[in-house]
């Protein structure tokens, strides 16, 4: 006997459909932008968070701070799914209400995630000073092989003398001066990881929202299994941990720390 369907799943799931796309399918107006922004992040507040990390640990070598990295991004990013999740089960808060929060902590995720990648980058000694190149990076972790991959065509002639694939292009994105081919690469990875990440967050989007307490258990489990799909992604992209923390990391910080361009940007 086959299942009747539930109208209000079929509601619930249109709703969260509608509040990202358009009538041809495509994302509306802003979601773009909103998505691509999440990833962005501006150094000096990733130099500051692994600072703070050093004081509270200052005995960690660079893997055993590599693993708190870790540990602190699951937990935020599964913490956000659940209780963003748990706001359908309270009175007053409905299923199209809570889909608006779930676009909320699909924001979260990203910018939880951009801190962690960059983070890493840094503890591997990449020093990712212009925030396009950084959010750059950002979507080719998100994106795994292929990412990487696009990434790899940046650093190929390094990465043809000998040099390790993950330094090669890690030492162009660390470049102050322009890189001949970025925004081509830039733009592919960029396009990827949307169609990626909207074709993800749209069942993602949906399982938060759903009622009685069901979406606690759906956001929290789907933002770790996504974590720990970027971390896998990470680990792969830039190999062992270094035998030492960069120099700069031990170093006092700087008065004044600024991006390529003197271009700070929005700071959150």
């Amino acid at each position: 006997m086959a299942r009747r369907s539930n109208p209000a799943v079929r509601i619930a799931t249109e709703t969260a459909h509608n509040a990202v796309f358009d009538a041809d399918g495509k994302p509306k107006p802003g979601v773009h932008n909103a998505l691509l922004k999440a990833v962005e992040i501006q150094r000096p507040l990733v130099l500051a968070y692994i600072r703070r990390l050093q004081k509270k640990h200052p005995r960690a070598t660079a893997a055993q701070l590599a693993d708190i990295l870790e540990r602190d991004y699951l937990r935020a990013v599964t913490g956000g799914g659940a209780i963003v999740g748990a706001t359908a089960v309270v009175p007053g808060v409905g299923t199209v209400a809570s889909l608006g929060l779930s676009a909320a902590a699909t924001v979260g995720f990203l910018e939880a995630t951009a801190l962690y990648a960059t983070s890493l980058a840094e503890l591997h000694g990449i020093r990712l000073t212009n925030p396009e190149k950084a959010s750059t990076m950002v979507m080719a972790i998100m994106l795994g092989e292929e990412g990487t991959a696009l990434l790899g065509t940046l650093g190929g002639q390094a990465a043809g003398n000998g040099m390790n694939a993950t330094r090669a292009w890690g030492n162009v994105l660390s470049k102050s001066m322009s890189v001949p081919g970025f925004g081509s690469v830039r733009n592919r990875i960029q396009k990827a990881f949307l169609k990626n990440l909207l074709k993800r967050q749209g069942t993602a989007l949906f399982g938060r929202a759903l009622p009685f307490g069901i979406g606690a258990v759906v956001g929290g489990a789907g933002n770790l299994m996504m974590g720990r799909a970027v971390v896998g992604n990470a680990k792969e992209a830039f190999g062992p941990m270094p035998d030492t923390i960069p120099g700069e990391l031990n170093a006092a910080a700087p008065d004044h720390l600024t991006l390529e361009g003197n271009n700070l940007g929005s700071q959150r």
